[in-house]
């Protein structure tokens, strides 16, 4: 094969990989599952749990909502050292998991102090997806999603 042939076979190869329909440029297709908040002590601040699946492309939560609660914030536990987040990156084809010792929201000055049995109304903010309404169940304060109680 000519050296020029090979330049050209080697070009081609290369542009058709940079077009390759990989996830990272696929659009994200986010879902959210798990989602529950543990019966708050008081009305003041309450913790939520919850975990996006993303089957597409990589995508960002930027912020979370909530009429129940004057500001919702994204915090960050390592070391059991908590941190306030302004963001979280959702991988391509992963997940995002907020529970209990981890990744948790945090809603501060609640409207009205939620009970066991009833829901609070969460809307999570993508760079991509656009919002996302989730219903945030309120659970037992001790409540374990492994084993359901």
């Amino acid at each position: 094969m000519s050296l020029r042939r090979c330049a050209f076979v080697l070009t081609a190869g290369l542009v058709l990989a940079g077009c390759g329909g990989g996830s990272g440029s696929a659009k994200p297709e986010v879902k959210v599952s798990g989602a529950y908040m543990p019966a708050p002590p008081t009305a003041d601040l309450a913790a939520g749990y919850l975990v996006v699946t993303d089957s597409g492309g990589a995508d960002t939560l930027t912020s979370v909502t909530s009429a129940d609660a004057k500001t919702v914030t994204m915090h960050s536990t390592k070391g059991g050292e908590m941190t306030e987040e302004t963001s979280f990156a959702v991988p391509a084809d992963g997940t995002l998991t907020f529970a209990s010792g981890g990744n948790h929201l945090m809603f501060e000055n609640l409207a009205r102090k939620p009970a066991q049995g009833e829901n609070v109304s969460v809307e999570l903010h993508f760079a991509k997806s656009g919002t996302v309404k989730v219903e945030m169940p309120v659970k037992s304060p001790t409540y374990n999603p492994k084993t359901g109680h």
